[in-house]
């Protein structure tokens, strides 16, 4: 009787611990997922601002000295931004140089930046979302003040910046 009862006892505690740890388990899977998944080719991202034009400003000079490292693309101010990828996101705040940012992380790892955005969706660090959902609003936040609103998009791989534009579907 004893026996049953510890075994008993040992089944419950590990239901109980299967219960909980199970949602980490799954999220871990999800990750994982995310981070073999292929990475973008060109022309297999869709525009995050749908129908605005685009234009190749990758490497153009800027400030003490930097190279862009994105593309800006116009629009007027508070057009929704739509996630170019699913992921998580892993950072919705401000910086220095990109004002109000977002960052998702996409498919390989790749970290998809959107910078000098008006204001936020309620969106939250670790929040998983798909390619499409709204991410922000174009402004004109950080070193951006004062000119023409727009969203600044970067890429970041493991080995640094890559251009977006070609990424980019021409719609």
């Amino acid at each position: 009787m004893r026996r049953l009862l510890s075994l008993l006892f040992f089944l419950a505690l590990l239901g109980v611990l299967v219960y909980f740890l199970w949602p980490v388990v799954k999220n871990a899977q999800r990750y994982a997922a995310l981070l073999n998944a292929p990475t973008p080719t060109p022309g297999s991202l869709p525009n995050p601002l749908p129908g605005a034009a685009l234009v190749d400003t990758w490497g153009g000079a800027r400030s003490g000295g930097r190279r862009h490292e994105g593309i800006d693309i116009f629009a007027r101010r508070n057009t929704p931004i739509r996630s170019t990828t699913r992921g998580v996101v892993l950072n919705v705040g401000p910086n220095s140089l990109g004002g109000n940012t977002v960052t998702i992380l996409g498919p390989g790892g790749w970290r998809h930046y959107y910078a000098h955005l008006e204001k936020y969706p309620d969106l939250n660090r670790g929040e998983w979302i798909q390619a499409g959902e709204v991410v922000g609003y174009v402004g004109d936040s950080g070193n951006a003040r004062g000119t023409p609103p727009h969203l600044h998009y970067g890429i970041y791989t493991g080995s640094g910046a890559t251009n977006p534009y070609p990424l980019i579907r021409r719609e």
